[in-house]
């Protein structure tokens, strides 16, 4: 019987709504009250923009910071401040979002997708050190859904190599590894306020990085290149204008004042489903290494289909049976398989970087088997900070029920 004809659960398990998060109160009315009250909503030493600074430096102690409109400008401004050569490379991981590679490409640098940990769902050092070359410039680390990378072994890989560490934090507000903010780490940090994220201000995004080398005019790359301090408009290089404006900033700043109970609660409830879904027969919880913390951006796990009688289609269909809002898959495939990188497509139907043979790079032969394995076996389930204990646990037993009911 297939999903389509199986007969309707009476009694699902889970048999109330995931609860509702209230995102928006009067810490960001205050803020808005406040913006609409000013003379210019322009970002440059603008009271909100500022007031970000502050919220956000009580989270992450970066020197150098940059408000800009979204999580994938912040990866491009960090990208841009190295000053790519064209065919210079970036290792990055297989699953992410489009956001973590466009800003390589704009910048004629070459994406170099590394495979991962099955378990993590984050780069390996083992498959970062192989794909090092002496054309590598950054390694972009991707902390998916909010689990941290294993940052110690990826600094200690830049290291030796004089490589740059581009942390995507973009999934990963409140992570840590061994205690540090994730995006502390490495030489750059990348923060998204989309929609969706723990915090939000519909769109926007957040680089910063302690280095003064690369910190220094920072801003610039996010700005036309103008240099705001000397107030002259003659830019020495080519830079998009990604600024964020102050409405956005003022929702941003109210925002992160939540953000420790945000992750608090996220952080609760993706441990205490981890927990007791650990152990049945056909499940494989997301595995977060000793001395890290899990943020629960959303929770992905992976089934054993050798384990289970029936295949990813019908365990999820059946725990949509028993109220468990769950996902088949995540992303459809790897960032190499999609169009624009199998037709090589970036610029008109060309890619300049190899059309002129600055690489040598052919997405059609690249394969990562974990980063495909965990496509075709995942479930993405929801999970935010308004859920219960008590709605968390029907969650788990809804789950444990369908693979109980279906292991070999």
């Amino acid at each position: 019987m297939n999903a389509t004809t199986q007969p309707p659960v009476l009694n699902p398990i889970v048999d109330v709504p995931p609860p509702a998060q209230h995102r928006w109160g009067e810490a960001e009315l205050a803020r808005l009250t406040a913006m609409v009250q000013q003379r210019s909503l322009f970002y440059w030493k603008g009271p909100q923009t500022e007031a970000l600074h502050e919220e956000f430096r009580k989270h992450y102690d970066l020197k150098h910071v940059f408000p800009c409109s979204s999580g994938t400008a912040a990866l491009h401004i960090a990208v841009g401040a190295l000053r790519l050569k064209p065919g210079e490379e970036v290792i990055v991981s297989p699953i992410t979002d489009m956001g973590s590679v466009i800003g390589i490409l704009y910048q004629q640098g070459v994406p170099v997708f590394a495979d991962l940990d099955p378990r993590t769902y984050n780069m390996t050092p083992a498959a970062i050190r192989a794909a090092i070359t002496p054309k590598t410039r950054a390694i972009m680390a991707v902390h998916l859904a909010g689990n941290a990378c294993d940052m110690t072994a990826i600094m200690a890989l830049a290291k030796e190599h004089n490589l740059v560490v581009i942390e995507d934090c973009a999934q990963s507000w409140g992570s840590r590894h061994q205690g540090r903010p994730v995006g502390t780490i490495g030489d750059f940090g990348c923060y998204s306020f989309n929609d969706f994220k723990h915090v939000s201000c519909g769109d926007g995004g957040m680089v910063g990085t302690n280095r003064d080398d690369l910190g220094e005019g920072l801003s610039k790359w996010g700005d036309k290149c103008y240099d705001r301090v000397a107030g002259t408009r003659d830019p020495a290089e080519l830079a998009p204008n990604y600024r964020m404006s102050e409405p956005q900033a003022a929702v941003a700043a109210a925002q992160l004042t939540k953000l420790e109970d945000i992750v608090a609660r996220r952080i609760r409830n993706g441990t205490r489903l981890t927990e007791q879904l650990a152990g049945t027969p056909g499940l494989l919880p997301p595995v977060t290494r000793p001395g890290d913390t899990h943020s629960y951006w959303f929770y992905l796990l992976r089934l054993d289909l050798a384990a289970l009688k029936v295949n990813r289609a019908q365990f999820v269909a059946d725990l949509r049976a028993q109220g468990v809002q769950a996902g088949e898959g995540y992303i459809p495939m790897p960032v190499y398989r999609y169009k624009v990188f199998q037709n090589h497509n970036f610029f008109g139907g060309t890619w300049p970087a190899r059309d002129l043979g600055a690489t040598t790079m052919d997405y059609t032969k690249v394969h990562c088997p974990v980063a495909t394995a965990i496509l075709e076996d995942c479930t993405v389930l929801p999970l935010n900070e308004a859920m219960t204990d008590d709605y968390i646990d029907k969650v788990a037993r809804a789950i444990n029920t369908v693979a109980n009911a279906h292991r070999r």
